[in-house]
């Protein structure tokens, strides 16, 4: 789902390859495209987060890593 710029006069949503204009459209359509807008937002915002979870993690492992050297492993 995409949109043309709020600023545009004529705005489209382009939707399945199909596009629309988006001011032509009934107000319940208008509230669930924005609902999907909302949606993608927060999926990327949480996408964005889970990459900064996996960069600490892998922080974490390099620090156990660096420790362990130190230590005899069970034969």
């Amino acid at each position: 789902m995409t949109q043309s710029p709020q600023d545009s006069p004529n705005p489209v949503l382009t939707f399945e390859g199909k596009r629309y204009d988006l001011n032509g459209l009934p107000d319940e359509l208008k509230e669930l495209v924005r609902g999907m807008q909302v949606a993608d937002a927060q999926l990327r915002m949480h996408e964005d987060t889970l990459k900064v979870l996996a960069v600490g993690r892998q922080a974490l492992a390099s620090q156990l890593n660096d420790k362990l050297q130190s230590i005899t492993p069970l034969p």
